[in-house]
């Protein structure tokens, strides 16, 4: 049986194992950064159950206050949530340019496109020193 206390742990394992699972297991870019967010999530769970103090009370002094809450933590997960949500939007950019330069956001056919490219720019390569070195023995 799972101790009462330790339910936000296996919270934290579970949304972490899942966001892992959906970055490394799918090739569509929007999918992965919704799954960085779901490990980025689990890492704010995790450090907000970590500062928390059972029986702590805000961190002002009063009388029969015996414990208090570090709040610290929760200081640096609001800074954390709000570059996170910075660098979601700055993904789901860079996703749209993706999508506008070659039409797709799954990974498979974007590195298809690039190889193809590859292909055609040294197949004209090829052609150019083909009709360079034609010119040069005409000469």
């Amino acid at each position: 049986m799972i101790e009462p206390g330790l339910y936000n742990y296996w919270i934290v394992i579970f949304l972490m194992m899942t966001g892992f699972y959906v970055v490394i297991s799918t090739g569509n870019l929007v999918k992965k950064i919704v799954g960085l967010n779901l490990f980025q999530g689990s890492v704010f769970l995790l450090y907000i159950t970590m500062g928390d103090v059972r029986g702590g009370t805000a961190p002002i002094i009063t009388e029969g206050a015996v414990a208090y809450s570090n709040p610290l933590p929760h200081v640096l997960i609001l800074t954390a949530i709000v570059v996170g949500v910075a660098t979601t939007a700055l993904g789901l950019a860079l996703v749209v340019r993706i999508k506008e330069a070659y039409g797709s956001v799954e990974e498979d056919e974007i590195q298809q496109q690039d190889t193809q490219d590859e292909l055609q720019q040294q197949d004209t390569q090829d052609e150019i020193q083909q009709q360079d070195t034609k010119e040069e023995q005409s000469r």
